[in-house]
């Protein structure tokens, strides 16, 4: 893997897999929030070591967040927002704050792909195999799944790193991707794409 002299080599030119964070950077204040937090937040400790493994192995962190309905928004103010204001979410964008060299896409609807640039960002980087993590399993996490099964996308999409506000429906959810778009859908630390990259030796220990 090289750098990219046009982005002054903070990031990644080129790479096989990258690691998609959908909607963890949240304030939560929304109705059924409360619901989610819990769930969220355990899945944002989980993602926090598996950015961590992701960023060992040089793969690119893509951060896929919604727009809010704000056609003027920002990703950083959001951040700002989520990480100073006295919000639900804030813990989860504590143990997820945005690194320097980490990408974003703002996504108007719930697939990261649709209306955003996360497509052309892929295609550059080289991308073939996804991991996706986020929130909600059974919502935007499921969307952009959908729409990266149809564009050829090997995905990976751990159980423990996605929270939705029901368990059974997180258990349906992760069901259904793993029986109709192939995904694997094990533990983070389990997941055959430490395999599949042909890192078997560099693979996390379990815990």
């Amino acid at each position: 893997m090289k750098a990219n002299p046009d982005l002054h080599g903070n990031v990644p030119d080129k790479a096989e897999v990258a690691l998609l964070l959908i909607d963890f950077i949240n304030d939560l204040e929304f109705p059924g929030g409360a619901l989610l937090f819990e769930s969220a937040l355990a899945a944002a400790r989980q993602t926090s070591a598996l950015k961590e493994a992701v960023g060992e192995r040089g793969w690119p962190t893509i951060y896929v967040n919604d727009n809010f309905g704000r056609w003027r928004s920002d990703f950083n103010a959001q951040v700002e927002h989520c990480l100073r204001a006295e919000v639900r979410g804030r813990p989860l964008a504590e143990l997820l704050r945005p690194a320097r060299e980490d990408y974003f896409v703002l996504k108007p609807k719930h697939s990261g792909f649709y209306s955003t640039t996360l497509q052309i960002l892929l295609e550059h980087l080289g991308a073939k195999r996804l991991i996706l993590a986020g929130v909600a399993t059974n919502n935007c996490v499921l969307f952009t799944a959908n729409d990266a099964y149809l564009r050829d996308f090997e995905l990976f999409i751990p159980e423990d790193c996605a929270a939705a506000m029901d368990r059974a429906d997180h258990v349906a959810a992760l069901r259904q991707m793993r029986t109709v778009l192939k995904a694997d859908t094990r533990a983070w630390r389990a997941l055959g794409i430490w395999q599949r990259a042909g890192l078997a030796q560099h693979a996390p220990p379990a815990k």
